[in-house]
């Protein structure tokens, strides 16, 4: 077992394309046959089509107690890159290819290490993180599937680091509702929807710097606005799309419900489209997490300002750190690249894991 293996198939799976968007991918997709051959009947595998082109593919060995996941869905290819997207090219001691480090490159290494190892083993590939879907993962834990497992590695790009500790993601919908009419009205300051979302807006952002000034960044920020048909109409509809990263230990829950509450006269609707809480979430006990990366010996890394699905993990009380080659400044890049020399150590630790658990 050894690094070239790796590359050999890093290199089949970059070729796999799996853009999300648009990721149209199903249970059958010659990326899973592919894997099922690498793998071969020592494993048993549950491939389950959530729809939407969201593929989970549980591959088991034995039985483990240590669950290895990693997504192979990649961000969208972006135009003017060096090298080409969907091949792997080998330049300077970097293999570049889209997906190469985030995290096709860790699904490399475990499948080198599921073939020269005999030990129990388990890895839950998936195709929906880089959509910010998290369904895979949350039909997985919520499923029987996940009570024969008491700790996951969720591969990302930390430097071959365990990190523990991450920002959330959450991601608000809010639509206000006024009364349409002439703007000449006297009515129309009170009546005006996109009135009354810029009164929320003012004092949202109050919040947020109110949080912030007592050391709770929470990375707020209104992303789009849409309403009114005519400056001389009053606004009979306004939207928006806000989002916000709290730090470990904080709620997404409690958050919501602090900047929905600045709405005082309760006509706003509000709607989540994703919320993936902090690591660790508000009360979470990560005890069993720090133990397993002591007992391994693996070298801890700091809180990172990004979100994984380690935290969906968590919130359903499976104990999940974050282990993987390559830093995200090399992910979703234009020319998206992971050294071999963080291939050669992501490897090794996996097979010490593995071997260990």
């Amino acid at each position: 077992m050894n690094v070239t293996g790796v590359l050999k198939r890093l290199k089949r799976l970059v070729a796999f394309d799996t853009q999300n968007p648009p990721r149209i991918l199903s249970a059958d997709a010659d990326m899973f046959v592919w894997i099922k051959a690498s793998l071969g009947p020592e494993f048993v595998i549950e491939m389950t089509d959530h729809g939407l082109g969201r593929i989970s593919m549980l591959a088991v060995r034995g039985t483990p107690a240590l669950l290895f996941n990693v997504h192979m869905d990649t961000v969208p290819v972006i135009a003017g890159s060096r090298f080409p997207a969907l091949e792997l090219t080998q330049h300077e001691g970097r293999v570049y290819g889209r997906g190469a480090c985030d995290i096709k490159g860790a699904a490399a290494c475990l499948l080198e290490v599921a073939a020269f190892t005999a030990e129990p083993m388990a890895m839950l590939f998936t195709t929906d993180e880089e959509g910010a879907s998290g369904c895979c993962v949350n039909e997985f834990v919520g499923s029987d599937q996940a009570a024969a497992f008491s700790q996951v590695v969720v591969a990302e790009p930390t430097d071959c680091k365990a990190v523990l500790s991450h920002c959330g993601y959450l991601s608000v919908k809010g639509e206000f509702r006024g009364k349409p009419g002439h703007s000449s009205e006297p009515r129309a300051l009170q009546d005006n929807a996109l009135h009354k979302l810029s009164v929320w807006v003012a004092a949202a952002v109050q919040q947020a710097a109110v949080l912030e000034r007592e050391g709770r960044r929470s990375c707020f920020n209104v992303g789009t606005v849409q309403g009114g048909v005519k400056s001389n109409v009053i606004a009979g509809e306004a939207n928006l799309h806000w989002s916000a990263r709290l730090p470990p230990g904080d709620s997404n829950e409690d958050f919501l419900t602090r900047m929905s509450a600045l709405e005082n006269g309760g006509e706003a609707q509000w709607h989540v489209p994703f919320s993936g809480p902090p690591l660790p979430t508000a009360g979470m006990d990560v005890a069993q997490a720090q133990n397993f990366v002591k007992k391994h010996g693996i070298e801890s890394g700091r809180a990172v300002d990004f979100w994984t699905e380690a935290s969906l993990f968590a919130r359903a009380g499976l104990p999940a750190i974050v282990l993987g080659p390559g830093n995200i400044a090399q992910a979703h890049a234009i020319d998206e690249w992971v050294s071999i020399e963080q291939l050669d150590l992501a490897l090794h630790i996996y097979e010490k894991l593995v071997k260990s658990s």
